[in-house]
């Protein structure tokens, strides 16, 4: 069961940064940590991570420039949700029966829904800050791609609890704000 909550942290941590938590994946499995199914053992070939260093540091340089990361957002609609759906098909391949169609749509909504609200929050934090948020946010952002795949991978209940305790959030926020809304 906690298998899914791998494939959920996975993919949320690739709607931040898409290479990132591919990274991170392909070089556990190359360490055995855990063993990749076919097709996506082909993520431990030497070269595929090769590639994936560049293309994370190439994301990481970009994402820190201002007006250049609102392009690099707009790339990465398509990219960061099919990261997503990646690492949720591949991680559910691991040791569930979820239906492969079924982990990739999962996996293009979590890491959809997570890239939208940070493209959406993005030019916000670039207009009033007049950029200089920029690469503040897009480091924390990193950071959290980064232990959010480790923490999936390796403690993935934890993911559950984060999870559940961020709706918890949410809705407390939200009912505190609809209080506040009624009162005289």
């Amino acid at each position: 069961m906690t298998e899914i909550f791998t494939a959920f942290g996975l993919s949320a941590s690739a709607g931040l940064n898409a290479y990132l938590p591919l990274l991170i994946v392909a070089v556990c499995a190359k360490l055995n940590v855990f063993k990749l199914q076919e097709p996506f053992d082909v993520m431990t070939n030497w070269w595929v991570i090769g590639v994936l260093v560049v293309l994370l540091i190439v994301e990481m340089f970009v994402d820190k420039v201002p007006a250049a990361d609102t392009v690099n957002d707009v790339i990465s609609t398509v990219i960061r949700p099919a990261a997503g759906a990646i690492l949720f098909a591949a991680s559910a391949n691991i040791v569930t029966n979820i239906s492969p169609v079924l982990s990739v749509i999962l996996g293009l909504l979590v890491a959809g829904g997570v890239h939208a609200v940070k493209a959406t929050a993005r030019p916000v934090v670039t207009a009033s800050t007049a950029g200089i948020g920029n690469p503040v946010v897009s480091a924390v952002e990193d950071i959290v791609s980064g232990i959010t795949s480790l923490v999936a991978i390796l403690l993935p209940w934890l993911v559950l609890l984060i999870a559940t305790g961020g709706i918890v959030l949410v809705l407390w926020w939200r009912l505190r704000r609809l209080e506040r809304q009624g009162a005289p």
